[in-house]
């Protein structure tokens, strides 16, 4: 039965209303913290900050898929890309890049004939990444799932990956697509390449067992701090076929690091 209880629910409608203006404020001082944090990550050019505030606003809306409430910081983009050898052209793909700092870093790095492959499901990502790399025929932005990485390749007469860097969080995917995605990526690798991932936890080395190697550290530098693992897929009998490639030779170990 409903009743109309009068003075005592029109206050409670004002007290939840008094309530959310409370909570938009919190979330506001979070956001305007975190911007604030961001500057201490060397994030200093104004478009810099501006793609920022586009994490922001795409995090608040899908935060089990961006994962992170910052973007990746210039030690941990550092880090991540001492992993790779970029003195002779490579192919190197890269699943969520999100506003791209660690796509970035490595088309600053990689030589003039190299090929950055660029998957991300968020449109607004995916839109501002293609304004960001206008001019840049190197990097290509496919707004998709990065399971569509075997038809890409093929679509632009592409053999395999050097490298793969992965910053989704693998943990959230269902275990079927999780080891379908895992399947795929190793099929994408040249041999002797790399599967690069940094996460929040390091789950997924129980499931990626397409490898013959992995190594991890655990990464303090970064809010959070991360998990920076390599997978590597066995290189070729003559190792000089496609040049060496770092980590080559790693065995399954796990190192911590600060």
């Amino acid at each position: 039965m409903i009743t109309d209880r009068g003075p005592e629910t029109s206050q409670a409608r004002y007290r939840h209303h008094g309530d959310s203006i409370k909570f938009c404020a919190r979330r506001k001082r979070i956001v305007c913290a975190a911007t604030s944090r961001l500057d201490n990550f060397d994030v200093q050019d104004d478009c810099s900050r501006l793609v920022s505030a586009l994490f922001f606003k795409q995090f608040l809306k899908r935060p089990f898929q961006i994962a992170s409430i910052v973007p990746s910081s210039k030690a941990l983009v550092d880090r991540v890309a001492s992993k790779m050898d970029f003195s002779q052209p490579r192919v190197i793909a890269e699943y969520g890049p999100g506003e791209g700092v660690h796509s970035r870093e490595i088309a600053r790095r990689m030589c003039s004939d190299s090929n950055l492959l660029l998957f991300e499901l968020d449109r607004a990502f995916a839109r501002d990444l293609e304004r960001q790399f206008t001019g840049d025929r190197r990097v290509r932005v496919v707004h998709g799932d990065a399971a569509s990485l075997p038809h890409e390749l093929k679509h632009r007469g592409i053999d395999s990956c050097d490298y793969i860097l992965s910053g989704i969080p693998f943990s959230i995917l269902k275990i079927e697509k999780k080891r379908a995605l895992l399947q795929k990526t190793y099929d994408a690798l040249a041999p002797g390449g790399s599967f690069i991932i940094y996460q929040v936890t390091n789950e997924l080395k129980q499931h990626a067992t397409h490898f013959e190697g992995a190594e991890s550290e655990y990464f303090l530098q970064n809010i959070p701090p991360m998990f920076i693992t390599v997978f590597q897929k066995a290189p070729p009998l003559d190792h000089h076929e496609r040049g060496s490639l770092p980590g080559a030779n790693l065995s399954v170990s796990a190192h911590r690091s600060a």
